[in-house]
């Protein structure tokens, strides 16, 4: 008996609870709103209706919400189901601090929903209004040094479907799927950086910092300290905050070390140490601090004749020549120009809003030009001829002006001319060239594949793969 009496006071209390609770917030609110299961006012208080400019509150009766409490989401509390407990409603003159919520009937079917405009000074919300503004500024602060960090090029930018191109997007694929020091090797101008950034953005760090620095492009006396940091007041002018370096920055994911064989010899047994022990000490401090980062190295120098000069270590070398990557000059990969003037032209467009073209003549003298600049003298030389013509149609008379003399290629010992004959199309003259080619380049390397690959600037197996089309052996 006195478990029926419990449970009958249990809903007459709950039933009471409610409505004072409901009683206290319609009184106490700035305003407040009964809709039903289709977003219609069935109820709004004379306040609320005065806000929104009704004369009586009988005037919002029946009438979608949104037209009389503009920006309202009381018919998204209906449709899904789930309360909204704190919001702001933007107004034309002070925003109010709404909560809005669904109502059920007693069997647990929804039937609309009930919203309070609570207050309207935001002063009130201060401290969490301010923690709130605080943390979305340090999360855009975060966000932005991470989107400066991150990779700017994917593997789609290193231009070109030549086998010496092919093979070098190949290595850089293995590179990013391992997290061995990668070393990339070329000339100036031959795409080093794009690389290292295509290696890190297809690797397990993308979404980690990628961080350069180039050791050429630093005094001396400033790399220790741009590399590993400082302590706080470290020496007089230091940061007396102190300063983190490279690698603390690139904690996590890809430091690119380019122009290594420039770095001082002082230097390159700290890196070493770094590789070899995974931690360094900021300058002036015995901190120790853990390092966890992938290096990418890059240099135009031949390490090697370094080494025997006394301007690299050995030991260093050996660290980081784990995955060496050879990216060839663009006189190896001549067959890779007209991509390349496609995507730089592309390019130049986006820069000048003007859509440049170039005659196919044009190609005729590019293919004769030894390009000791590479990739970055070729783009220097469209953007520098599309700027002193008059017109978006580059021809070969412009492009021979901008260019200046002609650089010729270098002849390859042993290799014999070749013309067009009279049977012949462009790809019959170019599998005769390439069969002429690598069998001369073959005696000269007495058979030996692996070291006339090396010489044509080719990997071993394109080369095999070459050597079967053509019908040929070592």
């Amino acid at each position: 008996m006195s478990n029926h009496r419990s449970l009958s006071d249990y809903h007459s209390v709950r039933q009471l609870a409610i409505r004072s609770l409901f009683e206290m917030f319609e009184q106490f609110s700035e305003g407040t709103v009964i809709v039903d299961r289709e977003a219609r006012i069935v109820w709004i208080n004379q306040r609320y209706a005065r806000r929104f400019g009704l004369e009586s509150a009988e005037q919002a009766v029946g009438r979608p919400v949104e037209q009389v409490i503009p920006g309202s989401l009381m018919r998204e509390v209906v449709s899904s189901g789930r309360p909204m407990l704190l919001d702001i409603l933007d107004m034309a003159k002070d925003p109010l601090v709404v909560m809005r919520v669904p109502i059920h009937n007693d069997v647990g079917e929804l039937i609309g929903g009930i919203g309070f405009a609570l207050f309207d000074e935001l002063r009130t919300l201060s401290p969490l209004l301010t923690r709130y503004q605080r943390m979305q500024a340090e999360l855009a602060s975060t966000r932005s040094l991470l989107q400066v960090r991150q990779a700017k090029y994917s593997f789609a930018h290193f231009i070109g479907t030549s086998p010496a191109s092919l093979e070098v997007k190949r290595r850089g694929r293995r590179g990013a799927a391992s997290e061995a020091p990668v070393l990339l090797l070329g000339e100036t101008g031959t795409g080093k950086e794009l690389l290292a950034h295509a290696i890190h953005a297809a690797s397990l760090r993308a979404d980690k910092p990628f961080v350069s620095i180039n050791a050429a492009a630093i005094p001396e006396t400033l790399l220790e300290a741009e590399f590993f940091g400082t302590a706080p007041g470290a020496f007089t002018g230091a940061d007396r905050k102190g300063r983190a370096g490279k690698l603390q920055i690139a904690k996590g994911g890809t430091l690119f070390l380019d122009e290594i064989g420039d770095m001082p010899l002082a230097l390159q047994s700290k890196l070493l140490r770094v590789l070899q022990e995974k931690e360094f000490e900021p300058v002036g401090s015995n901190e120790v601090i853990r390092s966890d980062i992938r290096l990418i190295a890059a240099t135009s120098i031949d390490l090697n004749a370094a080494i025997r000069e006394g301007r690299f270590r050995a030991d260093l070398y050996y660290r980081i020549n784990v995955l060496p990557i050879e990216i060839p000059p663009l006189r190896q990969r001549l067959e890779d120009l007209p991509a390349l003037c496609e995507a730089i032209l592309d390019g130049l467009r986006d820069d000048h809003q003007t859509l440049y073209e170039m005659d196919v003549n044009c190609l005729e003298l590019l293919t004769q030009h030894a390009w000791p600049g590479n990739v970055r003298e070729l783009r220097n030389l469209l953007e520098r001829t599309a700027l002193l013509g008059d017109r978006p149609q580059i021809d070969k008379a412009a492009l021979h002006s901008a260019l200046g003399a002609l650089q010729p290629l270098p002849a390859v010992p042993g290799t014999p001319s070749i013309s067009l004959a009279a049977d012949q199309d462009f790809y019959a003259a170019r599998a005769a060239f390439e069969r002429q080619l690598i069998q001369s380049v073959l005696t000269e390397q007495a058979g030996n594949v692996d070291a006339a690959a090396q010489r044509l600037g080719l990997g071993r197996s394109t080369l095999y793969k070459k050597m079967a089309t053509l019908g040929l052996s070592s």
